[in-house]
């Protein structure tokens, strides 16, 4: 598939990220890294207890998750990160310049609220996905797939758009 690449899988909470990010790193052989993995205890703290992220809570993240890709450069990595509002897509890419791709899994609301309701084990309570969606600023410039898709199909538009 030509040179190792970077790719964040983006989206709100409960959109799919983790599971398409898992397929796309085991066809591209990349590894995979849930950026959920990498926030402080006080930011799933604060989750679990219903709040919701702000920007400056997230700040420190991102600018982990940009270190945890610059790490990868050479090799290759799948993130998943809901890399929700530009600036922070930007904080992401610095200093990556176009070794980049996004993919941004589109959703709507009732049917993601419906898989949070199926889900299990995770910090992110379901009544914290109206405030995802209200800080959602859908990408420009990323490759684009409805989640109401199969995973395996989604992954085949992923690799048809690359």
């Amino acid at each position: 598939m030509g040179r190792s690449k970077l790719f964040v899988i983006m989206g709100v909470s409960g959109s799919g990220k983790t599971t398409v990010g898992r397929m796309l790193g085991t066809i591209l052989e990349h590894p995979f890294i849930d950026g959920d993995d990498l926030h402080p205890e006080e930011n799933i703290t604060k989750m679990a207890s219903g709040a919701p992220l702000n920007d400056k809570d997230r700040y420190n993240w991102l600018l982990k998750l940009n270190e945890t890709l610059q790490n990868h450069r050479q090799s290759g990595l799948i993130l998943a990160c809901s890399a929700l509002k530009e600036k922070y897509r930007e904080l992401l890419c610095k200093g990556l310049g176009d070794t980049i791709t996004f993919v941004y899994l589109e959703a709507s609301y009732d049917l993601v609220k419906s898989r949070m309701a199926q889900r299990t084990g995770h910090f992110m309570p379901p009544e914290l996905l109206q405030s995802q969606f209200e800080t959602l600023e859908p990408p420009k410039d990323a490759i684009t797939v409805s989640i109401s898709l199969p995973p395996e199909e989604i992954i085949q538009q992923i690799i048809r758009q690359l």
